[in-house]
């Protein structure tokens, strides 16, 4: 049975022309008899919930099908978990009305919710009429949200119950996220689910599911064992049918697959459903929100997520594994090998898309792939968590991440900690902040400017002088953003370090990104989230400007920071920019930048705090001759 605990019910709205049986349908499963003198529209009707083998209570509405009571109907069928259309068996015409008006009524409604078609008062139908199955299937493959048709009478009490019961399975157990009527194939997420749960049960690691492991797998679903007989009888269907869906060492996935294929084809969707959901997964065949909570990942606007050596040696496994010729980086196809128990990569989204180190034929290396990995559990680390769990991660999950310390503490110890560092690249159009991000990852200049848009990252391992290895991300805030960006007041907070780009050879480039400087420090001191900060004078091939150069020299000194960097992307000079960035984010105490505005207020602290200390020997001083005064008059007293 599928797990259908966090469905408290199933509301079933029943539709129609009228004159074609919707009351009595409802009369008729609700007291399994015929009813006489039937209102024009019922009260809500409850079936209880041991009506049905899932145990969940249908709740039926009947609705009128009067022109003046069509919003009364329409917000009726807003709230439907399911509707059931009527048609009279005995009225081809009411038939029609389904394709003309009925069914494209409920998409103008934009009521998106499984329908059943259910053609009443069968005991009147004619001998001559086509079948069930002639007359609907034009109509189910104009419109797909049809889930079944089925025919019944009331008055003999002929399939009243199996009405209901389709509404209901197609609610709880619905067929558009599994399979796919009109390829009659299952659904690309819903492979990748069953290659998972395949490779869940797959113990040994020989690619089939023994005996042994197929029991473990229908008790771990089912709660109940498979005879042996069943075991052979199961392999025997799927031999006859696909004579590779079986070898010696048992059901292999593509058996496993055609099985399932097979339970969805004969409407025993609760069967796939049930092995979904003992899984983990939801109605959309992604991992349960609940799944995805532990550990938590609460913390701190400056605090960071990271995976743990563990993880990362993990990772390198599942590299090797799908490395399978072997050159040290992957193919887009073995990326999504790797990814084919996921709903999809999670490297789809255009951030991921060139952000890591690729060999000269387009493939992923070691270090690109796992410097994905940390990029993506710094942006989000559930996302992160959730495709380590459709990689199947052995062990406890709390193991996989650790929270970084926070970075205030970080700049009072003088020391980060951190094994992934986050440098935002700010500065005008033309700068260079592109060209900079390109030479991270290696990729050749190109002297073609295009304007970034949208936030742009790249991400690499550099090993600092005297230092372990540490990824480094690069994040290009695009100048059209920085206001925006800045409105928030923990905007720095993520932030290890900032580089400010500017072309040397252009005087304005310049002014431009000294503003940006004072603005970025500025918000740094007002929200408590300062960042050390390196000034990077790029384009030095074509000549730095001398007013750029002493103006430059001049802000760093009132500014307490280190001379700006000189660097020519298109001469490959980088002028070891990423280690220093790097080196800087360790220690973030040396590279912190200050305003007037903000020495004049470290200034009013130490004022402050020497006046506090000095109030403090006052009154230490105050309390110990009181003491003392006290000591002397007791001795005086005594003497007398």
């Amino acid at each position: 049975m599928a797990n259908t605990s966090n469905i408290s019910s199933v509301r079933v709205v029943v539709a129609g022309d009228s004159g074609t049986g919707k009351s009595s349908l409802i009369i008729s499963v609700a007291t399994d008899s015929f009813p006489t003198g039937v209102p024009p529209v019922l009260p809500p009707t409850r079936l209880p919930a041991d009506f049905y083998p899932d145990r969940v209570p249908v709740n039926i509405i009947d609705t009128s099908s009067r022109v003046e009571d069509r919003g009364k109907l329409e917000a009726e069928c807003k709230k439907a978990d399911a509707v059931v259309l009527t048609y009279a068996c005995d009225r081809p015409e009411t038939l029609d009305r389904l394709s003309s008006y009925w069914l494209p009524a409920l998409r103008d409604m934009d009521v998106r919710v499984p329908v059943i078609i259910v053609g009443c008062k069968l005991d009147l139908r004619s001998d001559h009429q086509q079948s069930l199955e002639q007359m609907m299937t034009p109509i189910m493959q104009e419109f797909r949200e049809i889930e079944t048709c089925i025919e019944c009478s009331a008055l003999r009490q002929i399939q009243v119950a199996e009405v209901f019961y389709y509404a209901q399975k197609a609610v709880l157990h619905p067929t558009a996220p599994l399979f796919d009527q009109e390829a009659q194939t299952l659904k690309p997420r819903c492979v990748r689910a069953l290659k998972r749960i395949f490779m869940l049960c797959d113990h040994d690691r020989d690619g089939a599911l023994s005996d042994g492991e197929l029991n473990d797998f229908q008790v771990k679903c089912f709660n109940a064992p498979l005879q042996p007989s069943e075991i052979t009888g199961v392999k025997r269907v799927v031999a006859e049918k696909l004579p590779e869906g079986v070898n010696d060492n048992g059901l292999t996935l593509t058996g496993f697959l055609f099985l399932h294929a097979l339970f969805i084809e004969r409407g025993r969707l609760e069967t796939t459903w049930t092995v979904l959901r003992k899984f983990g997964y939801d109605d959309e065949v992604k991992l349960r929100d609940e799944l995805l909570q532990n550990p938590s990942f609460k913390r701190s606007p400056d605090q960071s997520v990271e995976l743990t050596d563990r993880t990362i040696e993990f990772l390198r496994r599942v590299f090797s594994a799908y490395d399978l010729d072997g050159d040290g980086a992957l193919r887009p196809q073995e990326v999504e090998d790797l990814f084919s128990t996921a709903p999809s990569s999670p490297w789809d989204d255009a951030i991921y898309s060139d952000c890591a180190e690729k060999n000269s034929m387009g493939g992923l290396t070691l270090n690109g792939f796992l410097s994905q990995w940390a990029l993506m559990t710094s942006l989000d680390p559930v996302k992160s968590l959730a495709h380590l769990l459709y990689l199947n991660f052995p062990g406890d999950l709390a193991s996989a991440f650790q929270i970084t310390r926070r970075r205030r503490i970080d700049r009072k110890r003088q020391r980060s900690q951190r094994n992934v560092l986050t440098c935002f690249v700010f500065g005008p159009a033309r700068s260079g902040k592109s060209s900079l991000l390109r030479a991270l990852i290696g990729r050749p200049y190109v002297d073609l400017y295009s304007h970034t848009q949208e936030d742009q990252y790249s991400v690499h391992v550099v090993e600092p002088i005297g230092g372990s290895k540490k990824t480094l991300i690069l994040r290009e805030i695009s100048v059209d953003l920085v206001s925006h960006l800045l409105d928030k007041k923990d905007a720095l907070a993520p932030c290890d370090v900032a580089a400010f780009v500017y072309d040397s050879s252009d005087g304005l480039s310049w002014k431009q990104t000294s503003d940006l400087l004072l603005k970025v420090t500025a918000h740094g001191e007002s929200s408590g989230f300062e960042v050390p900060c390196l000034l990077v004078a790029a384009k030095d091939d074509l000549g730095p400007e001398a007013a750029a150069i002493s103006d430059s020299a001049r802000v760093c000194q009132d500014m307490g920071m280190e001379a700006p960097i000189s660097v020519s992307i298109k001469l490959g000079d980088t002028n070891n920019i990423f280690r220093r960035l790097v080196d800087a984010a360790q220690r973030p105490h040396l590279s912190i930048p200050v305003t007037e505005a903000g020495r004049n207020y470290q200034h009013y602290k130490q004022m402050v705090n020497r006046s506090l200390v000095v109030i403090s020997v006052g009154a230490a001083v105050a309390v110990v001759g009181i003491a003392a005064y006290k000591v002397y008059l007791a001795k005086r007293q005594s003497s007398n």
